[in-house]
């Protein structure tokens, strides 16, 4: 009989480590309802999370930002999946690049952070259209977030896409996503369809398991509507306060101080009201507040949101008291490049800034605040924060001024910038009719008649959506503005060319807002002729920029006055290390603006309040290579067309009084609603 071969060491040792190590099947999220708590693992849990968002960020920037949060004390991120991001056609996916949400998912693992998911489909975050992708408006009469078959069968066919990639990062699989979110505030939106809800939950559950714990997150005046059996209800809501400097001093010497310390007690009042609603729907559990608002957006022409450190570290220490968990958001903002920032209506329209730094711990830059320093003290009363300090501020760079160079004006680009030609049509068209989610499209006519002495220009039924720039052979003569100008008055003669260059400004992406068209929705009257007769010219801008201008096929003659949209341009050097920086436009009036070909986001300087756009330094070339800047000023452009990089941002130029938000349903008032959600 042949010995026995003895056993090797590493053969001994495998049961062993097999016991050691973290099983799947062993990990677990779960609530528990007796003790109103969560239980990681077993062991009770409480989360103190923050809110990043990845397509606000580079890529590049990602590892940096979630160190940041961790380091702050935070154990969990939260974030959600833009449909309109990942699926820019149907049935064409892109999680390439900035849109690798599995490469984010592992950067959050990195740093040790576990993940709160909200897939939508809807998610608002102040991003055009709420994530809803625009080409679901080649349907008119498509129904957004209900029953309707059409958007179901859009729905189910991302997320049947989407969550199996998911699948293998929930936390009891050996991922990090220890909950994710159905729809999102859906409290707020008019529809209140609870058969589509039960459908999104039915749908998470086959692709997800039982195993996952769904949530639904409103506003208080949303839970009714909002939450669903199955799905475990949480809340949002701030601390109620925009600005400590905005508080004015009370009347009879009573001082502002003291007003603002008033607010504080009527504040946490409040809090526990609302919690106090939140059992009516979720009796046992945990108490979640999913948005614990630390700033709030801006809007163009209103000033720059800020919220008070004291009121924003006070809710967060009293929450914490009461065993809650807590997501704050934002922690870190971002920006909105490109075309992707969203809009609300609240008595007009108003669309969102390129900056989304929302006066977050973390700011825009990704510097700390010493809002973060504030609520990281909070934070360690609770729990065990890292060791170790924060990095500090990233070192910034100023450069210029520089003189900007003509290319020309945009008319005189139009076979590059529409290559495949006009879409003709009697009335006009709409740009989802065209297939042009954002930018901008031209609409084109010819004068059938002289007009000697001005007359009235207009489009009925506030059909302009969203700015409209007017030109007649060639010439501007000024904009009509989404309820803002409705009417210009014009002359030319027969034959004379009629250019309406229009530009969608952001998809409303909150409430009980229905679907946003773009474009003219209406036939233009001039004098009282209906004007028909159009070319559309579905603009492809950021290929021109990014693609046909470095190689310079469009030598066009400039013109001695620009006048209208027009293009400038200039290259500029890097002699040392490239840095972080804020682009300064004075003087410039309105337009859209690229570095290096990359989609910076809108300017709006006349109107601000945003009057810098944050530059990432990933964005420069450094070391003597040459940087390449193009602006599209819509407008007007300064007598010296120039710009600066400034190492500090301006984010509150306007003189607009800031809003200060009520902190008790007794006290708002119908212009100035208190604002507990909307995100």
């Amino acid at each position: 009989m042949a010995p026995e071969k003895p056993l090797c060491l590493p053969a001994l040792l495998l049961p062993l480590l097999t016991l050691l190590l973290p099983q799947a099947d062993t990990r677990s999220f779960v609530v528990d309802r007796e003790n109103d708590r969560f239980l990681l693992d077993g062991v009770p849990f409480r989360y103190v999370s923050g809110s990043l968002h990845y397509f606000r960020v580079p890529r590049v920037l990602w590892a940096d930002r979630l160190f940041k949060m961790r380091m702050s004390g935070l154990n969990t991120v939260q974030f959600y999946v833009p449909w309109n991001y990942h699926e820019p056609e149907p049935g064409v996916y892109n999680f390439n690049g900035s849109r690798d949400l599995f490469a984010f998912l592992n950067e959050a693992s990195v740093a040790n952070l576990l993940v709160i998911l909200r897939p939508g489909p809807y998610i608002c975050a102040e991003w055009d259209m709420g994530g809803l992708p625009a080409w679901l408006l080649q349907k008119p009469d498509i129904h957004l977030r209900t029953s309707d078959p059409d958007f179901l069968a859009a729905v189910d066919s991302w997320f049947k896409v989407l969550l199996p990639r998911l699948y293998p990062w929930l936390y009891h699989n050996g991922g990090n996503i220890i909950s994710v979110q159905v729809e999102n505030e859906y409290g707020s939106y008019r529809a209140c369809d609870f058969g589509y809800m039960r459908h999104l939950a039915g749908l998470f559950r086959a692709l997800l398991g039982d195993r996952i714990l769904l949530f639904t997150t409103d506003g208080p005046e949303g839970l009714k509507c909002g939450s669903l059996q199955g799905l475990y209800t949480t809340v949002d809501f701030g601390p109620g306060l925009l600005s400590e400097g905005g508080v004015e001093s009370g009347k009879g010497g009573i001082s502002s101080m003291f007003i603002f310390h008033l607010c504080l007690l009527l504040a946490a009042d409040n809090m526990t009201k609302i919690f106090a609603l939140l059992r009516k729907y979720e009796p046992h559990g945990p108490l979640v507040n999913s948005e614990y608002y630390t700033g709030w957006l801006d809007y163009w022409g209103q000033n720059h949101s800020m919220r008070s450190i004291l009121a924003v570290t006070t809710g967060l220490e009293n929450m914490l008291r009461l065993g809650a968990s807590v997501n704050m958001y934002m922690f870190h903002g971002g920006t909105n490049f490109g075309y992707w920032n969203g809009a609300d209506e609240k008595g007009r329209f108003l669309p969102i800034t390129t900056s989304y730094d929302y006066d977050a711990p973390i700011s825009e830059a990704g510097d700390p605040t010493p809002k973060l320093f504030a609520l990281r003290n909070v934070i360690s009363k609770f729990q065990e924060i890292p060791l170790g300090p924060l990095p500090p501020p990233s070192p910034k760079m100023m450069l210029g001024p520089l003189t900007l160079h003509l290319d020309g004006d945009l008319l005189a680009f139009l076979d590059f910038l529409c290559p495949q030609g006009p879409i003709r049509s009697i009335l006009p068209l709409p740009f989802e009719a065209v297939k042009q989610d954002r930018g901008f499209v031209l609409y084109r006519t010819y004068l059938t008649y002289t007009i000697s002495e001005p007359t009235q220009f207009w489009v009925p039924n506030n059909g302009v959506h969203d700015r409209a720039y007017v030109m007649v052979d060639g010439v501007f003569q000024g904009v009509l503005e989404r309820n803002m100008k409705h009417q210009l008055f014009l002359m030319g003669t027969v034959g004379a060319k009629l250019d309406i260059l229009l530009e969608n400004m952001g998809r409303l992406s909150f409430g009980s807002n229905s679907s946003d068209f773009k474009g003219l929705l209406e036939p233009p009257i001039l004098g009282q002729r209906v004007l028909t007769q159009w070319l559309m010219f579905p603009l492809k801008v950021d290929k021109l920029v990014k693609w046909w201008f470095p190689l310079q096929l469009m030598k066009r003659s400039h013109p001695q006055v620009p006048s209208g949209p027009t293009f400038y341009s200039t290259t500029f050097p890097i002699l040392g290390e490239g840095r972080d920086t804020f682009l300064f436009l004075p003087g410039w009036t309105k337009g859209q603006v690229w570095i290096n070909g990359f989609n910076l986001g809108r300017y709006w300087t006349k109107r601000g309040p945003q009057e810098t756009l944050y530059v990432p330094r990933p964005l420069l070339f450094s070391r003597g290579a040459l940087n390449k800047i193009t602006l599209l000023e819509l407008e007007n452009v300064p007598p010296q067309p120039q710009i600066q990089f400034l190492d500090r941002p301006i984010l509150n130029s306007t003189l607009h009084k800031t809003y200060i938000y009520s902190l008790s349903p007794d006290t708002q008032s119908a212009s100035e609603p208190m604002e507990l959600s909307g995100h």
